[in-house]
């Protein structure tokens, strides 16, 4: 088959028919023409349309060794850095058709099904782990451009340091039994973006947090498996007019509960089971955080480019150019744009072949950019309400436009270089990423997106090889220290 287009997308995202649940009704029918997923579907459509486009195809896609179809260039496993580049220009087209708010395009999880099949050989003689399954998963995905959610975070119940689940009934997904077929598993996972709107559901287990090894498991079901349920938070669409709702109206990624009510996984979709040790140690060993990380940077960046061009409009329409502490709000995007672009430079530059033969962007600068991005990013958006202030609220909607009051607000909503309409739709478009319902949400999201920032700053510290330096300065001061 190889790489899709956006109307295959759309097909077989009807024809799935996933269970999901929204405001407490099952959803039945078409799943593309419900309100609160079909501009979200739409856009991924359009995203799938570009691998098909002439002039970009050679820049999407790349010919599969096995098939010698062309297939996502995002499931390509990089030997060179040239290789690398190749992926970050192909991740680059598709954050740019959205601006970066997309957070979870395909080429993202695709990106971290790929960094999983190039660390299979971590896997190969560990109890309960099926290696040859990951690959050959891999590979099935790859020549059917496969859609993925993916869902690793327990339920909330109490984040108390040390917390043992005692229900009779499981909260936390687990195995609870074995057979001939496969693995059944029953519970929830919190937070599978778009659940339910792709072919396939990747279910992992994440870090140290494990306490229990029936809730270490890597698998990945279809998402209409029998007792497999997605459960919808409200919807943030404000509605389908994209003058109103710039964003919202194209890019809301529903987030869901995952239900696994006496899942069974076949034998053949699990990678590993009941081994806390691979859990835990699979991810760090594998080259997961660092392709994972390459990627998101990336979208990073574009989005950062993206805040930066509406601030600019902004400053453009109302002229506050001249104003320093203006120029100085700028100069704060500029600078977060610009260490985002370098650390994702030197990640590349500094990549190295793994020990299975693939070249790993160097992980540190990708951290400290993961570390510095849910910091930034809050104050990206800050920096725009202040640039826009009390302009930001009085916002008419595209049906006042076409009213009586019309020429009212072409009168008194003019901005110094656009006419009212222009300068309506350019603030409202600030509005809904940094003050809607919409905009709120991505914020979080960017807080979040790797996990909780305290973490990500204590991983960055212990992993940092700070004793060398400390050695430079003992040797400065001839400190008769062991080295």
């Amino acid at each position: 088959m190889g790489a899709i287009d956006g109307k295959g997308f759309i097909n077989r995202i009807n024809q799935i028919g996933a269970e999901i649940w929204f405001d407490g009704e099952k959803i039945d029918g078409k799943i593309s023409e419900h309100p609160a997923f079909k501009g979200l579907l739409q856009t991924k459509a359009a995203l799938y349309d570009m691998q098909q486009n002439h002039d970009l195809k050679n820049m999407m896609t790349f010919l599969s060794h096995k098939s010698g179809q062309p297939v996502g260039l995002s499931y390509m496993q990089p030997k060179t850095k040239e290789d690398l580049i190749k992926r970050r220009k192909m991740i680059e087209h598709w954050a740019r058709y959205t601006g970066g708010i997309m957070g979870r395009s395909p080429d993202y999880l695709n990106t971290v099904l790929m960094s999983f099949a190039s660390s299979v050989p971590f896997l190969k003689g560990k109890e309960n782990c099926f290696p040859d399954h990951l690959q050959a998963f891999y590979e099935y995905a790859m020549e059917n451009d496969l859609s993925f959610t993916h869902t690793f975070i327990s339920p909330q119940v109490n984040r108390s340091q040390v917390y043992f689940e005692r229900n009779k009934e499981p909260i936390t997904a687990k195995v609870i039994a074995t057979n001939e077929i496969g693995i059944v598993v029953k519970g929830a996972r919190l937070l599978a973006t778009q659940g339910g709107l792709t072919d396939e559901v990747l279910v992992f287990s994440v870090g140290k947090i494990l306490l229990n090894e029936d809730e270490a498991f890597a698998f990945s079901i279809p998402s209409n498996t029998r007792g497999l349920k997605f459960i919808c938070r409200d919807t943030f669409v404000g509605g389908d007019s994209s003058f109103n709702h710039p964003l919202s109206s194209r890019y809301d990624e529903m987030d869901s509960i995952v239900v696994f009510d006496n899942v069974l996984v076949p034998w053949n979709r699990v990678f590993y089971y009941n081994n806390q040790e691979v859990a835990e140690d699979f991810i760090s060993r594998s080259s997961f955080h660092h392709f994972a990380k390459h990627q998101v940077v990336t979208r990073q960046i574009v989005k950062t480019e993206f805040l930066l061009g509406i601030a600019e409009l902004i400053v453009e329409t109302i002229n506050i150019r001249g104003y320093q502490h203006i120029q100085e709000k700028m100069s704060e995007i500029i600078i977060g744009l610009e260490t985002m672009k370098a650390l994702l430079e030197r990640s590349e530059n500094n990549a190295t072949i793994d020990e299975w033969g693939y070249m790993r962007p160097d992980i540190a600068p990708l951290k400290v950019a993961g570390t510095l991005f849910p910091k930034i990013y809050p104050r990206f958006t800050e920096i725009i309400q202040l640039i826009g202030a009390s302009g930001m609220i009085s916002l008419p909607t595209e049906n006042a436009f076409h009213s009586t009051i019309a020429d009212d607000l072409h009168q008194y909503l003019q901005g110094a270089s656009k006419p009212a309409e222009e300068r309506v739709k350019i603030f409202r478009l600030a509005w809904d990423l940094t003050m809607s319902a919409f905009g709120t949400r991505q914020t979080q999201y960017e807080r979040y997106f790797f996990g909780d920032p305290i973490r990500l700053a204590s991983d960055l510290y212990n992993s940092y090889p700070t004793a060398d330096y400390a050695r430079q300065v003992g040797r400065f001061l001839q400190l008769e220290t062991e080295e």
